[in-house]
């Protein structure tokens, strides 16, 4: 009898250690969820932010643009100088335009029902084509110290030598520079940091951190 009931005690312990262990893996199986919610919610509601962002600003681009075009229409090129300067600087702002259309498709094709790792790859996507984007409208830098020359300008003043051509020499070099270093690899230094710290890039960073914090969670 008393090994009976010894082992009846040994099975009773067992499957109390087993319902034990069950209810801890559902108790953590439930904190996984709620906290992948919560961190997928905060990373939507940035990226939701973002579009807004950027949405607003195709719309004031798209006034700049036709206010560029009024310019150059409004000069018909009696300062060729200024019309060139003006019109580059149109396209990009027209391409800067692209560039923001591109991001809000590229955010509202995510869908946060996916796995973490799907989500993680648009939003490195979405990473990429920002700072791509950056490095590229640097380009028009030198074109913002070119429109008020003029060939009087350039044959007959001495100051154009000595002080505004070496300015957009160093403007042009700057630009080129900036096209070259503006990197993913570069992003973790300062002057870098300081370039990206805006709402585009600090969104995006935020976002994958929220993600990021799920993949650790599960880990922990």
């Amino acid at each position: 009898m008393e090994d009976i009931e010894l082992k009846n005690m040994w099975k009773a312990y067992d499957q109390t250690m087993d319902e034990a262990k069950i209810l801890n893996l559902q108790s953590w199986a439930l904190n996984i969820k709620t906290f992948e919610y919560l961190q997928t919610h905060k990373a939507q509601s940035k990226l939701k932010s973002l579009s807004i962002f950027k949405s607003w600003a195709i719309v004031l681009g798209i006034l700049w643009v036709v206010f560029l075009a009024v310019l150059a229409y409004d000069n018909h090129f009696l300062n060729p100088y200024f019309t060139i300067s003006v019109i580059i600087s149109m396209l990009f702002s027209i391409i800067a335009i692209a560039i923001y259309i591109k991001h809000i498709l590229l955010i509202q094709q995510i869908n946060y029902s996916e796995s973490i790792i799907d989500v993680q790859k648009k939003l490195a996507e979405l990473q990429s084509s920002t700072i791509n984007g950056l490095r590229i409208l640097w380009l028009q830098l030198p074109f913002y110290t070119t429109f008020f020359w003029s060939t009087k300008w350039i044959m007959n003043d001495i100051k154009f030598w000595l002080i505004a051509f070496p300015v957009t020499l160093f403007f042009t070099f700057l630009a080129i520079w900036l096209y070259k270093n503006i990197t993913l690899k570069n992003a973790n230094k300062i002057w870098l940091k300081i370039l990206l710290s805006n709402k585009e890039w600090t969104s995006i960073i935020k976002a994958k951190t929220y993600l990021d914090e799920i993949e650790e969670f599960k880990k922990a």
